[in-house]
């Protein structure tokens, strides 16, 4: 009677190991599946944007023209001209003014939550950037169209309210959450024995802050301001709203501008599939692609050295 327990009793234990070996292969392969899905995927829309803008690069690219000339008008009947220098640097200044605006104040709210915020003040603030970061672009391209256009009329006194100021600020805005969540989590690294020892030494609140817990989450706060500058390089529909749309290169906080994004956008539905235009709106795609992949790629690998250090 007892020998037959135990066999049953081990009949049952192979079963639920066997059971167990299934469902961790299962798994095993279900999270491969899921990791190398988004590789494929990156991959296939990156040959995709290739093809399709390979003919103008291989054809009616005139490379000087191209980056040098701000002459974009791929419609004219005559002669169509393709430069983006009036784009590059619509979406330069207003990447940059977006950075000036996002970056202090998302260093200051990482530093308060991490260093000063505690208990439930410290969670809600958390979950409030988070929301924040889940705002759609549209929506704060609407904040930009309809809120801030009057404001920086009325207070500056200028014609029109769309432009770099405008569409700085809310790509700041737009850019900060994600850059407040790497920058908290990288003061967070900081081990508690620096700031114990330099607090042992009577430095003040302020001085470990500065002189050692920014200091030592350098590489972090690096890579969470490269983050927030591909957020801001990539966003469309937001600029598209706010940007004002003239191809120039701006002189002005105030002048009207437009980017990248925002002319691939505005242009692919109306450009006929298989045309020059159609195919450098794709080479614009491309040019986009590799800037936001080196972005990505630089702060990867300042946070794998954060890392190992």
């Amino acid at each position: 009677m007892l020998t037959e327990r135990v066999q049953l009793s081990t009949s049952i234990d192979l079963d639920h190991r066997g059971r167990d070996w299934y469902t961790d292969k299962a798994v095993t392969f279900l999270v491969f599946v899921g990791g190398i899905s988004a590789i494929v995927l990156i991959i296939g829309i990156f040959v995709f944007i290739t093809k399709e803008g390979l003919g103008f690069i291989a054809g009616s690219l005139d490379v000087r023209e191209f980056f040098g000339s701000l002459a974009w008008r791929p419609t004219s009947p005559t002669k169509p001209t393709y430069g983006i220098l009036g784009l590059i640097a619509g979406t330069a200044s207003v990447t940059g003014l977006a950075m000036v605006v996002s970056v202090p104040f998302s260093l200051g709210a990482a530093i308060f939550i991490g260093e000063f915020a505690t208990g439930r003040l410290r969670e809600t603030l958390k979950v409030l950037v988070e929301l924040l970061a889940a705002i759609p672009s549209v929506v704060w391209g609407f904040i930009g169209l309809s809120l801030l256009n009057p404001l920086i009329i009325d207070i500056f006194d200028v014609p029109v309210g769309l432009g770099v100021l405008n569409s700085g600020i809310i790509l700041g805005l737009m850019a900060a959450p994600i850059m407040t969540t790497i920058a908290e989590d990288a003061l967070k690294a900081v081990p508690d024995t620096y700031r114990e020892a330099a607090e042992a030494m009577g430095a003040t609140k302020w001085q470990v802050i500065f002189r050692v817990v920014l200091p030592a989450g350098r590489n972090g706060l690096v890579a969470a301001v490269l983050l927030g500058v591909g957020r801001g390089f990539g966003e469309t529909m937001a600029v598209l709203m706010a940007t004002g749309n003239s191809i120039k290169i701006p002189t002005s906080p105030f002048d009207s501008v437009t980017a990248l994004t925002a002319t691939i956008a505005a242009e692919l539905g109306d450009a006929p599939v298989g045309s020059d235009h159609y195919r450098a709106l794709f080479t614009l795609g491309i040019l986009l692609f590799v800037v936001t992949f080196i972005i990505n790629l630089t702060a990867d690998l300042v946070v794998r050295r954060a890392g190992r250090k």
